[in-house]
């Protein structure tokens, strides 16, 4: 029989390896938020263009009240998910199991508050007083995500004819006719080609599957508490709900998918791109990159 002191000796020893584990995680967030300081100081040109914040720049920050956080939202990294998961927590008890939320729900609007339906006054207190937290991936990853999505889908017809048809009307020599009026046979060159004309950016602004993180949560302008990685995502996002009090009854929802982006296919993708068209969209991805700490693809030939 386990006599008490060694009962007492065992307790404390697990008790120590949990305050550990806690300590390199809060260690781990610390230099990613160091990170990010780091690059928008080194950057500050390019990235403090704009020192206000309008309302629109505020759209993509969901607000739980009750709970007191606010999430950033970036599509294609796990974002169906954590807005589940934010359902739940602003639910007040309609909701217990995020996955019985169906995925298109989680994207109404109208079902999470953001934080640019808010006052000024109401808005700077939530941005000084509530957790605030977003995700991020690979680039590059992120961005053959979005083109798989978007463009190679049958059932996204509404992208193939608000970006697809103009996509190949501007990139593509001798298009036919079918393609120009449905275009839903993007190519992923063809894609990157529209991403990197400069009149594509004067035009408007990217399409948030596509935009930049930098660009939808302004990290320069918002000190964010914690940054999750697409790639530690379970261990980040439990993180995060242990942080908001609430990890004894919910947890983050673990799936395997086989149509995941891996790294491999995100390869595979880039070997038809030139050396100038990856050179030219690593420049519109840089600040991503540099910003969460992701090195330069080894499958890049840059100039």
């Amino acid at each position: 029989m386990e006599k008490r002191g060694e009962r007492f000796q065992r307790q404390n020893l697990q008790n120590l390896s949990f305050w550990l584990e806690l300590s390199n995680t809060a260690i781990l967030h610390q230099m990613r938020r160091d990170q990010v300081t780091d690059t928008c100081r080194a950057n500050s040109v390019t990235s403090r263009k704009r020192r206000v914040l309008t309302p629109n720049d505020l759209k993509h920050l969901v607000v739980d009240e009750d709970h007191e956080l606010i999430y950033c939202y970036v599509p294609k990294v796990a974002c169906t998910n954590w807005k589940r998961v934010m359902m739940v927590l602003t639910g007040r008890g309609k909701y217990s199991d995020p996955m019985e939320i169906p995925a298109n729900e989680a994207h109404v609007s109208a079902n999470l508050k953001t934080l640019n339906q808010y006052s000024i006054p109401e808005i700077n207190h939530r941005l000084k007083n509530y957790l605030k937290f977003l995700f991020v991936r690979e680039p590059f990853e992120r961005l053959v995500s979005a083109y798989r999505n978007k463009f190679t889908q049958k059932y996204n017809t509404s992208f193939h004819k608000r970006y697809g048809t103009k996509i190949v009307k501007r990139q593509r020599k001798n298009a036919t006719q079918e393609a120009l009026r449905k275009g839903d046979d993007v190519k992923f060159e063809e894609f990157v080609a529209y991403l990197i004309d400069p009149l594509t950016q004067r035009e408007e602004p990217f399409n948030e599957h596509w935009q930049t993180v930098y660009s939808l949560c302004h990290p320069c302008h918002i000190h964010y508490d914690l940054i999750g990685k697409y790639e530690t995502l379970e261990d980040d996002s439990n993180y995060v709900l242990q942080l908001a009090g609430v990890s004894s009854y919910l947890k983050f929802p673990t799936y395997a998918k086989s149509t995941k982006t891996t790294d491999e296919m995100t390869t595979e993708f880039f070997q038809n791109i030139s050396m100038e068209h990856q050179t030219q969209l690593y420049d519109v991805y840089k600040l991503d990159f540099l910003m969460f700490n992701y090195s330069v693809p080894s499958y890049l030939k840059l100039e």
